[in-house]
């Protein structure tokens, strides 16, 4: 998830606003930056992004009329038409994989723990719940508990969205994850051990609040570290791995659900996990950009940061630059950050996300993130095993595995949409998937009331629920928040998103159970199908097309 206080890191031209004319100015002599390294086709032509100098400098900084400095960033396919696009697309800069590798893995696995805890839950719930099974004396647990124990974690990622708004910055990305692995060491600790249903929800609160912090930082830190060839690529890989990670959950439950007090054993085996993480980024560098981040604001010493940042960048890139070209990029980078850093300084309280522009794109980005939980998400997924169970797969373990075969296929539709999203765009997929999430809800719906003989309609319906959530809500919701915010409120803005989807996902995900007692199973997933169709008419009015739009075009073309 995207958040509070990511700096563009596509920004290394700065040039200010007087009106200029190609004729002022040289052809620009290249210069590599580590920190967003472009590449030159064969014919020595620069990329699309660049450092441009003239015969007669200007200053990178000069005030607007309104008293700010503006930034702004040129492109070939601006000032050179055709050519300018050929030469940016004419090849990717080579880098290194070894060096990537564990700087994506370690903060991945933060999603990877997020994905098991849902996986897990879904077949602790029953374990749990057994006379025969649970290995307890307080097994009998009223609807209102069981939806604790399921949401508890929520929760917890509730406060730690919160917690991360105001301390990540300070903290850096590194050690807010090595934190975050922390809370879910002791979290999975404390809930595989409880003594009592008390001790229990402290331990899923505990582990919540790692999955906040994680959630918070692992995409910073992957942004902030990663070629810019493939940061795109590696940041939607960390849905995949929160895939893979309920999956995983799934395979555990599978194991342990036959077992005297085996829901013991799925909470806990995320501790491992975490302790793998945590010794993994406690071994990796701090963010670069964070370490200049903190020198623009005051809050380090400018030389001891770059000397830093020049660490960390030949760990992160093995090496591959000088130390001169290394330390001149990095003065470079201060300077980008500065004027970013300037053009946001303005942004002023949170009530400026409810106005004018930021308002429409709160309006999407928030709208989506809402309609991605309350459509029934968080049921679906917490809740897969019982809905199986009632659908006649009777025996714990058959359904658990059953449960496997919807992780599977929830992986593989995660692997189209992240192949194709920038194919087929924003829209299509969402519309597609919108529209199979509706008719699934609804297809439960009607088995429960009429269509009870047929348990394959059961699984039938959740596949097709799974595949349309992994192509469209799942994916896309939050590619769409990383992209719809200006950038004045783009920190604010996701913070704020990120709050609405913690927050309706531990409340859908306590309501479930309640509602399902009151309503009964058929007439709460017709109330989901009914809201995925309210959903979907959200989608064809409101969404907009971002695919091939630069961060500069989405501000100027779709939110005015």
């Amino acid at each position: 998830m995207a958040s509070c206080g990511l700096l563009p890191s596509s920004l290394t031209a700065i040039r200010a606003t007087a009106p200029c004319t190609r004729a002022n100015y040289k052809l620009p002599r290249r210069r590599h930056s580590p920190l967003d390294r472009r590449s030159t086709s064969k014919m020595g032509a620069p990329h699309a992004f660049q450092v441009t100098e003239t015969a007669d400098p200007q200053p990178l900084l000069r005030p607007a009329a309104g008293g700010h400095p503006r930034l702004r960033v040129r492109t070939h396919a601006q000032g050179e038409g055709d050519a300018g696009r050929g030469a940016a697309a004419e090849g990717d800069a080579a880098f290194a994989w070894a060096p990537v590798i564990l700087p994506f893995l370690f903060p991945a696995l933060g999603g990877l723990l997020f994905g098991y805890d849902i996986g897990a839950t879904s077949g602790a719930a029953i374990s749990l719940q057994s006379a025969d099974l649970s290995g307890t004396d307080w097994f009998s647990l009223s609807s209102v508990q069981l939806g604790l124990v399921a949401s508890g974690s929520l929760y917890g990622a509730l406060g730690g969205s919160i917690l991360a708004y105001r301390i990540a910055d300070f903290l850096g990305r590194r050690i807010e994850l090595v934190t975050a692995a922390g809370l879910y060491i002791s979290g999975a600790l404390v809930t595989g051990l409880a003594p009592n249903f008390i001790v229990l929800i402290i331990g899923r609160l505990l582990y919540g609040f790692g999955i906040g912090l994680a959630m918070h930082g692992a995409p910073l830190y992957i942004a902030e570290t990663s070629p810019p060839q493939i940061r795109g690529t590696l940041i939607s890989l960390k849905e995949l791995f929160i895939v893979l990670g309920i999956l995983f959950g799934y395979l555990i439950g599978s194991l342990e659900i036959d077992k005297v007090g085996g829901w013991r054993y799925m909470f806990g085996c995320g501790a491992p996990i975490a302790a793998l993480m945590a010794i993994g980024m406690w071994t990796l560098p701090p963010s670069p950009k964070w370490l200049l981040l903190r020198a623009v604001q005051g809050k380090g010493s400018v030389e001891d940061n770059k000397k830093k940042a020049m660490q960390a960048l030949r760990k992160l890139r093995g090496r591959s630059a000088s130390d001169k070209v290394l330390a001149d990029d990095i003065d470079d980078t201060i300077v980008s950050i500065k004027a970013a850093y300037a053009e946001q300084a303005s942004e002023g309280s949170i009530l400026k996300i409810f106005e004018g522009p930021s308002l429409k794109a709160f309006i999407i980005g928030g709208g989506l993130v809402l309609f991605q939980q309350i459509t029934g998400q968080p049921s679906v997924l917490y809740y897969a095993t019982p809905i199986l169970q009632t659908a006649g797969f009777t025996a714990a373990s058959d359904a658990a595995k059953v449960s496997i075969l919807i992780g599977l296929f929830k992986l593989l539709m995660t692997g189209v949409a992240v192949l194709k999203v920038d194919d087929l765009g924003r829209r299509p997929l969402l519309i597609g998937g919108v529209s199979g999430i509706a008719f699934s809800l609804i297809l439960l719906a009607a088995y429960y009331k009429i269509l009870n003989n047929y348990p394959f309609v059961a699984v039938g319906a959740l596949l097709l629920y799974v595949g349309s959530y992994q192509v469209s809500f799942g994916p896309i919701s939050w590619l769409m928040v990383s992209e719809i915010f200006p950038l004045r409120t783009r920190g604010r803005g996701i913070s704020l998103a990120v709050l609405t989807n913690f927050g309706s996902n531990a409340l859908v995900t306590f309501a479930f159970s309640p509602l399902q007692e009151i309503l009964g199973p058929a007439n709460i997933f017709f109330l989901f199908g009914a809201i995925a169709v309210f959903a979907l008419v959200f989608v064809i009015l409101k969404v907009p097309e971002t695919k091939g739009l630069s961060l500069e075009e989405i501000e100027s073309k779709l939110l005015k």
